[in-house]
């Protein structure tokens, strides 16, 4: 196993933005020597006021490895440290310290060819965009499915990415599960993810696709214990999880 690099602090600086949702916004960031990374990790950004007080928090990345550019989709937590600066203060051109990347588990590799299955609780669907973006950037053929379940339609992050079809998404499809308002028109009415959610927009247990399961702490138990009932190994089942953390 070859040896952990030492991870260090870097001064990034933003190069645009993208407001995603009304309350959540994309940074792009250019990294100087950044050594690159796997879909599914994540950074620590640090803030250090002028009297020396600092704050760190981790946030995923949404992007594949693209030499010094990385994005990060930020959520502002209402009277949060760190989210709040970086979603409404921090202008282009601005420093910021990152680290990374961090993580080795929740990681999705283009030369692996199973079915893959995704499933985002509200801004957990950070890390799974990655590894969607970099299926398309590797033209990799793995079969993706990605059920993503959010309050509203005005709380989907890549909208538009999602629900068009982009160039190289050949067997990628996507279901929306909304959980407080539903489109007019829609089909299903506004309900938590359920025992059918996973069954019609998942793989069967036979076909052993990877799972990756990202979002809040009670919203990861219940789609984990969903796929382990449906017959999913368990070891086959990676979940990530957030819950307050101050922002």
């Amino acid at each position: 196993m070859p040896p952990q690099r030492r991870l260090v602090w870097r001064v990034a600086r933003l190069a645009k933005v993208r407001d995603e949702t009304p309350t959540a916004r994309t940074l792009a960031l250019e990294v100087p020597s950044w050594p690159g990374h796997l879909a599914g990790q994540h950074v620590d950004v640090r803030l250090t006021a002028p009297d020396g007080y600092s704050t760190e928090r981790s946030y995923s990345i949404a992007t594949p490895a693209a030499g010094e550019q990385l994005d990060l989709t930020v959520q502002q937590v209402p009277e949060g440290e760190v989210s709040p600066y970086l979603t409404q203060v921090l202008s282009v051109g601005d420093p910021v310290e990152l680290r990374g990347p961090v993580g080795g588990y929740f990681v999705w590799r283009t030369t692996d060819p199973q079915p893959v299955l995704l499933v985002a609780g509200g801004a957990g669907v950070v890390p799974l965009m990655a590894m969607i973006r970099a299926r398309r950037a590797a033209g990799s053929r793995a079969p993706f499915r990605l059920i993503y379940s959010v309050r509203t339609p005005d709380d989907v992050y890549y909208a538009d990415e999602l629900r068009r079809p982009q160039p190289g998404d050949g067997g990628l499809d996507v279901t929306f599960v909304y959980t407080r308002a539903a489109p007019e028109g829609w089909p299903a009415p506004p309900r938590r993810i359920g025992v059918a959610d996973v069954n019609t927009g998942g793989w069967p247990a036979e076909f052993e696709p990877r799972c990756f399961v990202c979002g809040p702490t009670g919203f990861v138990e219940t789609v984990a214990d969903i796929l382990v009932a449906l017959g999913h190994a368990p070891r086959r089942v990676k979940t990530e999880r957030f819950g307050p953390s101050g922002g």
